[in-house]
């Protein structure tokens, strides 16, 4: 049974409930004592015990990003909530609780132990993303239907499942069901599962679990086709030229065409449809393969930017860590010779020797990120002209296939105006008969509503074809603007953190032999 607590209040996680906790589960010597003097901060917390406190609502544990194990038992939780941040949790104990399904989790994706033995569950789903999972604990709950446990079959990694206490285990079929269908389980309820026992249940159930194991098999297929198809898209979007190696282009222009659609049954049109496709189609194929040869491109100016940039930073720093150790070497010696001279006069020469010495590192470390910033400045400004220069012939040889599509479609527009022109004259003269649909042939009562139906259908094309284009030269110029912003940005950041990294230590440097004078003074 669930474990009440009538005499107290429903509680929720508050922060002074888990500074408590925190306190009371934190290292009992010497560390333990300073982190209570200095407080614990809750991101550095690897494990979390919060069970027995009759809580009603799992809430405030954002905090705790890096927490790898939490005990939320024997408590009176309705819902799983309020773990969406908790990345990081390895092992999550919810049993002996209140609730009533499997939700919440969908973080949780290093998830391995979870527990939830002793709820009202009578459906086992929602744990998806829990790809890591070993131990389950559903024991005690209402799970009623042997199906359910087909679920289970697609965690790779789970072997220890217990379901003891459920409906479903009074069935006669109980185990000898989980053996065949979860053959990777080497516990169940508690016990090892015994092998001549798995080889019977799999002879049982063979036909059932090879007919299972196909469709798996079949769906799992699928599944990576659509995974590598969306990939391939992907990789299409980022060179800015998707879906342009087909004719999705082409079928969109006749999605939202009407009056296109009804002049295609003129005679004639068919067969004009069918190359004005194919040249169409030919073009949107050679925009595709230069947008992916130009990725490429800008792709490799990218990667070599990057090591350029990579390469200088690392010879900076190495020449700055060889002059510290220089003066590292130096300045601990005159430290030693202050400690152990005994002159006053002597002793503030040499302080007065190794505060000039600490200046002259400062002065050399400052010079030198200076000088980096100078040679990255000029690396920048040069990637800067490459990249644009390479995203404007781009685009520039783009917008020439574009009005390849176009001087394609002004021909279309002519055929077929010269087509339903002629067809109109034909009607006139009684000699088309009614072969053709009745709303094809309303169009053909004067000139005017022909010429506007063979008009409506250009525009729609050419604004298609201008959305196409206007669609890619913003996209790609977006994108060109964002990473020279987002470089020039970084630069900046990492020549604040640098001068800010020489100044703590130029700092600490001077204080200890601040601190150092006047210890000598005193003595």
């Amino acid at each position: 049974m669930n474990r009440m607590y009538d005499s107290m209040e429903p509680r929720v996680i508050d922060d002074d409930m888990l500074k408590v906790a925190v306190g009371e589960q934190g290292p009992r010597e010497e560390a333990g004592q300073l982190a209570k003097q200095e407080g614990i901060l809750f991101k550095d917390v690897m494990s979390l015990q919060l069970d027995f406190q009759n809580i009603l609502r799992i809430d405030n544990l954002w905090q705790f990003e890096n927490l790898r194990k939490l005990q939320l038992d024997n408590n009176i939780i309705e819902r799983i909530e309020g773990l969406e941040n908790l990345v990081h949790l390895v092992w999550l104990d919810l049993s002996f609780n209140n609730i009533e399904a499997i939700e919440g989790l969908d973080t949780l994706v290093n998830l391995e132990d979870l527990s939830l033995f002793n709820n009202r569950i009578s459906k086992i789903d929602s744990l998806d993303a829990l790809v890591k999972l070993q131990v389950l604990s559903l024991g005690n709950n209402q799970i009623g239907n042997m199906m359910n446990l087909i679920y289970l079959r697609k965690f790779k990694c789970l072997r220890t499942l217990n379901l003891s206490g459920n409906p479903i285990a009074e069935a006669e079929d109980y185990k000898m069901f989980i053996y065949a269908y979860l053959p990777d389980l080497v516990y169940l309820d508690f016990r090892r599962i015994d092998d001549h026992a798995k080889k019977m249940a799999e002879m049982k159930h063979q036909y059932s679990i090879d007919e299972m194991t196909h469709q798996e098999n079949q769906m799992q297929i699928k599944q990576e086709e659509e995974q590598a198809r969306r990939m391939k898209l992907e990789e299409h979007k980022m060179a800015f030229i998707e879906r342009l190696d087909d004719s999705y282009l082409f079928d969109s222009m006749y999605a939202e065409d009407v009056e296109g659609n009804k002049l295609s049954y003129l005679p004639g049109v068919g067969d004009l449809l069918v190359a004005y496709k194919d040249k169409f189609v030919i073009i949107c194929v050679n925009i595709f393969e230069y947008g992916l040869k130009q990725q490429e491109k800008r792709k490799i100016e990218l990667d070599t930017f990057n090591e350029c940039i990579q390469e200088a930073i690392q010879e900076n720093q190495e020449e700055g860590r060889l002059k510290i150790a220089k003066f590292e070497e130096k300045h601990f010696m005159n430290l030693n010779s202050i400690r152990e001279e005994s002159d006053l006069l002597n002793i503030e020469k040499k302080i007065m020797e190794c505060s000039e010495d600490i200046t002259e590192l400062f002065n050399v470390l400052m010079t030198l990120e200076m000088q980096l910033v100078e040679q990255l400045e000029e690396t920048i400004n040069m990637f800067e002209r490459n990249i644009i220069d390479l995203v404007g012939l781009f685009i520039e040889n783009v917008q020439g296939f574009m009005a390849q599509c176009r001087d394609l479609e002004n021909h279309h527009h002519e055929k077929l105006l010269e087509i339903a022109i002629n067809t109109l004259e034909k009607t006139a003269k009684g000699e088309i008969g009614n072969d053709l649909p009745e709303d094809v042939r309303a169009l053909f009562i004067d000139k005017d509503t022909v010429v506007n139906a063979v008009g409506a259908s250009h525009d729609i094309h050419l604004l298609k074809i201008d959305n196409r284009e206007d669609e890619l030269v913003t996209r790609v110029n977006s994108w060109c603007t964002h990473l020279v912003d987002k470089i020039h940005k970084d630069e900046i950041m990492r020549n604040r953190k640098r001068v800010k990294e020489i100044n703590q230590y130029i700092d600490h440097m001077q204080n200890e032999l601040d601190n150092l004078e006047c210890v000598d003074i005193v003595d």
